[in-house]
C-alpha cells in the first residue's frame, strides 16, 4: 500500500475489542440455536479476528522497522504476558460455575456489584460504539487509497468529508443490517471473514517464498517549497543474512504517516493495541454449548494461533525487507503478494468483521445494561427484542451513536481512549478474580486452576501501566469516568441479589483482624464505650437510638431486641425474619449499629443472652443501655421524624415494604408490659454482676432536635450538660470525691461533648457542699483533676442539705441504695430534696430548662441532659419496686436524664 491516511493510523493505533453476542441464560434474549455454536466458531474465530484486526497486514513493518527484530520480539513477549494473565482471569470466572451471556460487563457486574460493573459495562460499551466507528472509517480510507481520487489511487471514487460521510453511513447500513438480523447471520459472516482472513495470511506467507528480490517504489515525499524528490524505492531482498543482520537492531525514525518521531513507548503501544481482543470469545459465553470449556480452551488457542502468527510475520519480514521498505511502507504485503487483490480482500474483510463484531457486541452490552435498570428510562428503550430474541431496538440505538461518531470523520485522539477503555475492563476483570482469591470463599472453585492471586494481582498492574504509557490523559479521564458513574449507581442503588465480593474481602479482613484483637492487651488509655441498647418496640425509642450512637464513640454499638416465645412450641424461628425489618431501622436511622435478636421466655433472660453473646471476641459490649421505665405513654417516632415519613417510606416496584408496616404500633396507655418492673430491676442488678457498666436514660424524646443531628450543632441554641457525679441518693464522701463510677459519668459526658451535634453545649459538674463546708478547697482539686484528665468543664459548688459527709469516703455496701440504712420515708425524702436540688441547678440563670422551675424567664442556655450517678439496686429483689420508685422520684420533672453506673476505670493520666 503506497500510504496511509490519518484515519486508518487512527485504526492501526487502535486494535479492535470483539464483544458480547446475544444475552441468554435466566430471561435472556438469544434463540436456541444461537446456544449451539462450537468452541471453534464461538470463540476461536471471534478472538483471533478481534485480535488481528484490520491492522495485522499494517502493523508488521512498522514495529520491526522503528524497533528491530530483536526488541520487536520482546515487545510481543511482554505484550502477551500482559494479556495473558488477563485471559487467565477471564478463564478462571468462566470456569467458576454456570456462565450466562454478557460478557465482560456480566462477569464484572455479578462479582464486583452492579456499581463498578455498571460504569465499566457503559465505558465497554462506548468503546464498542467508537470502535466500529473507527473501524468503518478505517474501511473507508483503506477503499479511497485504492479506487479514490488521490494521486495513488485509480480515480473511481470522490473523495472528500461529505463522500467520505456518505461511505461510512452505507457501510454502517450495512453492517447494522447483518446485525440487526442476529447472531446467527453473524456468526456465519464471521467464519466467511476467518476465511478470507486466513487465505489473505497464506498467501502473503507464500509470497515471502516465492517471489523473488524486487524493487519497491515508495510514495513520493514532497521538497522543499513544493519540489518534486527523485523517486526512492524499497528493497524486497527474498531471504537474506544481511538483510536479517541489519533488522536485528532499533532505528526510530519519523512515522511517514504523521511526521511525528516514533520511540519505544510509541511503537510498543501500537503494537499492544493491535494484540487486544482477547475478551472476544468470553463475550459469546450466551451462544456456546458449553461455555465453561469453550471459553478457556478456545481463547488460550486463539491467544497462542496468533502469537505464532505474529513471530512468524516478524521473522519473515526482518529476513526479507530492508529498513526503508519497512519504515515507509507499512502496507507492503501489498506489493509482494502473488496476488495484490487477496490481501486487499483481507484488509477489507478483517475492517468489516471487526465493525461488525463492535456493532453487535456494544447492542449486547447496552441490552444488559437496560434489563439490569442500572441507568433507569435513559436505556429503556434498549430492552425491546424481536420475537426470536434479537435486541433490535439495542442495535437501532447503537448503530445511532455509531452514526454520530462518524461525524467526527478523525478519530487519531479517540483511538487511545477507545483503546484505554478496554484496558480499564481487561484491569477489572483481573481485579474480579484477583477478589475472589482473596475473599477465599468456598464457592470460587473453578475447574481452570493455572492462575493465581500474584497473576491476579500482576494482571491489573500491567493494564493500569499500558494505560497510562499509551495515553495519560485518556487513562486518568476513564478513571474518573469510572469513578463518577459508580457514584451515580451507588446513590442510584442497584440489584443486591448478584452479591458484593466487598463482602466477602471484609469479612476476611475483619475475621483476620478480630482474631488478632486480643482482649489481654486491652489498656484503660483506649478504652472505647461498646453499647448493647435493648429495644423494645423501636417506634418509641428513636431518639435513644440516635443518642446512644452518639455515646458510641467509634466503639461497639449493637441494638437488642428480645422476642418472647420458646421454639419448643414453635414451627420455626420467628426472629430470622425480623432482621431484615431492623437492618433497614438502622439504614434509616442513620446509625452505626449492628442488630442482635433473641428469643427469649422472659426478656430478663433474653437481655442475659445478649450480654453473654453479642459481640465477637475484642468487640463485645461493655456498656447496657435501657429505656427509663416509667408510666410516661409511649410515642411513635415514626410519625413525626422526616426520616420515617411515608414520602421517603412509599415502596417502590420490587422494594421492601415501609418500615411502618413492620413493626407494630406502639403499646396502648394501660396495657401489659412485657418486663415487669421486678424484672427491669433485676436486668439491671444482672449487667452489674456481669461487669457491665449500666445507662438508663429518661424522657431522651425531648432532647433538642438539633442535638440528635449528624451536623455540628455550632449555630443551634446554647444548651447545658450537667453532671452530678455524686450519688445523690447515698451522699457519702468528703467533698469533691469522685468515685469510679463518677469518673465513668465525666467520661460519657465528654465523649457526648466531642460529637460535632454537641460541641456548642456546655459542660457542667456540679458539687454538693455540706452546709458547714468551706468552698472552694473541692472545687480547687476537682479542678485539678479535670486538668490532668483534659476535660474542660464549669465546675459549680452547691450547698445541699443532706450533702456529701465530711471524712474519709466509704466502700459502697452491696444493696445500700440509700445513707446508713434510711427507711423507706427517709429515702422518699432525700430523692426528693435531691430532685428538687437538680432542678433549681437547672433553671437558675437560666431560663429554665426542659423539667425547670415554671417561672424561669431570665435569658440564657438551658439544660439539654442531665448525666446523674446512678446507685447500685439492693442485694433484696423484695426492695426492687422501692429501688424504682426511688429512681422515678429523683428524675421527675428533670428532662432528657441519663443514670449511669460504671464498674470499670475508663480514664487515664498517662501520656
Amino acid at each position: 500500500m503506497a500510504s496511509e491516511s490519518s484515519p486508518l493510523l487512527a485504526y492501526r493505533l487502535l486494535g479492535e475489542e470483539g464483544t458480547a453476542l446475544p444475552l441468554n441464560g435466566a430471561g435472556a434474549p438469544g434463540g436456541a440455536s444461537a446456544r449451539k455454536l462450537s468452541t471453534f466458531l464461538g470463540v476461536v474465530v471471534p478472538t483471533v479476528l478481534s485480535m488481528f484486526s484490520i491492522v495485522v497486514f499494517l502493523r508488521i513493518g512498522f514495529v520491526v522497522g522503528h524497533a528491530g527484530l530483536l526488541q520487536a520480539l520482546a515487545m510481543l513477549l511482554v505484550a502477551y504476558f500482559i494479556l495473558a494473565l488477563t485471559v487467565l482471569s477471564v478463564c478462571a470466572i468462566a470456569t467458576n460455575g454456570a456462565v450466562q451471556g454478557g460478557g465482560a460487563y456480566f462477569m464484572i457486574s455479578r462479582t464486583l456489584g452492579p456499581e463498578v460493573g455498571g460504569s465499566i459495562g457503559l465505558m465497554f460499551y462506548l468503546a464498542n460504539v467508537c470502535g466500529c466507528a473507527v473501524s468503518l472509517l478505517g474501511l473507508v480510507e483503506s477503499v479511497l487509497d485504492v479506487f479514490g481520487t488521490g494521486p495513488s489511487g485509480l480515480r473511481v471514487l470522490p473523495q472528500g468529508y461529505g463522500w467520505n460521510l456518505l461511505y461510512g453511513s452505507l457501510l454502517l447500513g450495512l453492517v447494522g443490517g447483518v446485525c440487526t438480523l442476529g447472531a446467527g447471520l453473524y456468526a456465519r459472516a464471521s467464519f466467511l471473514t476467518f476465511l478470507l482472513v486466513s487465505g489473505s495470511l497464506a498467501s502473503v506467507l507464500i509470497s515471502f517464498v516465492a517471489v523473488g528480490p524486487r524493487d519497491i517504489p515508495l510514495t513520493p515525499r514532497p521538497g522543499p517549497n513544493g519540489s518534486s524528490l527523485p523517486p526512492r524505492f524499497g528493497h524486497f531482498t527474498g531471504f537474506n543474512s544481511s538483510t536479517l543482520k541489519d533488522n536485528l537492531g532499533a532505528g526510530y525514525a519519523e512515522d511517514y504517516t504523521t511526521g511525528a518521531m516514533m520511540n519505544f513507548a510509541s511503537v510498543f503501544a501500537v503494537l499492544f493495541n493491535g494484540c487486544t481482543g482477547i475478551m472476544a470469545g468470553a463475550n459469546m459465553s450466551g451462544e456456546l454449548k458449553d461455555p465453561s470449556r469453550a471459553i478457556p480452551l478456545g481463547t488460550i488457542v486463539a491467544v497462542a494461533y496468533t502469537f505464532f502468527v505474529y513471530v512468524l510475520l516478524f521473522f519473515l519480514s526482518s529476513f526479507t525487507c530492508d529498513r526503508t521498505l519497512l519504515q515507509e511502507d507499512y502496507g507492503f504485503f501489498r506489493a509482494i503478494s502473488l496476488w495484490p487483490p487477496l490481501v486487499l480482500i483481507g484488509i477489507y474483510a478483517t475492517a468489516l468483521s471487526a465493525s461488525m463484531s463492535s456493532l453487535i457486541g456494544a447492542s449486547r452490552i447496552l441490552h444488559a445494561l437496560a434489563r439490569d435498570d442500572l441507568f433507569g428510562v435513559i436505556l429503556a428503550p434498549a430492552k425491546v427484542v424481536s420475537r426470536g430474541g434479537n435486541p433490535w431496538a439495542a442495535v437501532l440505538y447503537s448503530w445511532g451513536l455509531v452514526q454520530l461518531v462518524l461525524l467526527a470523520g478523525k478519530l487519531n485522539t479517540l483511538a487511545a481512549v477507545v483503546t484505554v477503555f478496554y484496558l480499564v475492563a481487561y484491569a477489572a476483570v483481573d481485579l474480579s478474580c484477583l477478589s475472589l482469591e482473596w475473599a477465599s470463599a468456598p464457592n470460587f472453585r473453578p475447574t481452570f486452576s493455572l492462575f493465581s492471586w500474584h497473576t491476579c494481582l500482576l494482571g491489573v498492574a500491567s493494564c493500569l501501566l499500558m494505560m497510562f504509557l499509551i495515553s495519560p490523559g485518556a487513562a486518568g479521564g476513564s478513571l474518573l469516568l469510572m469513578g463518577l458513574l459508580a457514584a451515580l449507581l451507588t446513590a442510584r442503588g442497584g440489584p443486591s441479589s448478584w452479591g458484593y465480593v466487598s463482602q466477602a474481602l471484609l469479612f476476611h479482613q475483619v475475621r483476620k483482624y478480630l482474631l488478632r484483637l486480643d482482649v489481654r492487651k486491652d489498656h484503660v488509655k483506649f478504652w472505647r464505650p461498646q453499647l448493647l441498647l435493648l429495644v423494645g418496640n423501636p417506634r418509641g425509642a428513636l431518639p435513644l437510638l440516635r443518642l446512644a450512637n452518639q455515646l458510641k464513640k467509634g466503639g461497639l454499638y449493637v441494638l437488642g431486641h428480645v422476642t418472647l416465645g420458646d421454639l419448643d412450641s414453635l414451627p420455626s424461628d420467628p426472629v430470622q425474619p425480623q432482621y431484615g425489618a431492623w437492618l433497614s431501622l438502622v439504614d434509616r436511622a442513620q446509625v452505626k449499629a449492628f442488630v442482635d435478636l433473641t428469643l427469649s421466655p422472659s426478656v430478663r433472660q433474653g437481655a442475659q443472652h445478649l450480654l453473654r453473646i453479642s459481640g465477637l471476641g475484642g468487640m463485645k459490649p461493655n456498656t447496657l443501655v435501657l429505656g427509663f421505665y416509667d408510666d410516661a405513654p409511649p410515642q411513635d417516632h415514626f410519625l413525626t421524624d422526616p426520616a420515617f415519613s411515608e414520602p421517603a417510606d412509599s415502596t417502590r416496584e420490587g422494594s421492601s415494604p415501609a418500615l411502618s408496616t413492620l413493626f407494630p404500633p406502639p403499646r396502648a396507655p394501660g396495657s401489659p408490659r412485657a418486663l415487669s418492673p421486678q424484672d427491669y430491676v433485676a436486668t439491671v442488678a444482672d449487667a452489674l454482676k456481669m461487669n457491665k457498666n449500666v445507662v438508663l436514660a429518661r424522657a431522651s424524646g425531648a432532647l433538642p432536635p438539633e442535638r440528635l443531628s449528624r451536623g455540628s450543632g455550632g449555630t443551634s441554641q446554647l444548651h447545658h450538660m450537667d453532671v452530678w457525679p455524686l450519688n445523690l441518693l447515698r451522699p457519702r464522701g468528703g467533698p469533691g470525691y469522685v468515685d469510679v463510677c463518677g469518673l465513668f459519668l465525666l467520661q460519657m459526658a465528654t465523649i457526648l461533648g466531642m460529637v460535632p451535634a454537641w460541641h456548642s453545649a456546655r459542660l457542667r459538674i456540679f458539687l454538693c457542699l455540706g452546709p458547714r463546708e468551706a468552698p472552694g478547697a473541692a472545687e480547687g482539686r476537682l479542678r485539678a483533676l479535670l486538668s490532668q484528665l483534659r476535660i474542660r468543664a464549669e465546675v459549680q459548688e452547691v450547698v445541699w442539705g443532706e450533702g456529701a459527709g465530711a471524712g474519709e469516703p466509704e466502700a459502697e455496701e452491696e444493696g445500700d441504695f440509700v445513707n446508713s440504712g434510711r427507711g423507706d420515708v427517709e429515702a422518699e425524702a432525700l430523692a426528693r430534696s435531691a430532685n428538687a436540688l437538680v432542678r433549681a441547678q437547672q433553671g437558675r440563670g437560666t431560663g429554665g430548662g426542659p423539667g425547670g422551675p415554671e417561672d424561669g424567664d431570665t435569658e440564657g442556655p438551658t439544660t439539654a441532659l442531665t448525666f446523674l450517678y446512678l446507685p447500685r439496686p439492693p442485694a433484696d429483689p423484695a426492695r426492687y419496686p422501692r429501688y424504682l420508685a426511688l429512681l422515678e422520684t429523683l428524675t421527675r420533672d428533670l428532662g432528657p436524664t441519663l443514670l449511669v453506673h460504671g464498674v470499670t476505670p475508663v480514664t487515664c493520666t498517662d501520656l
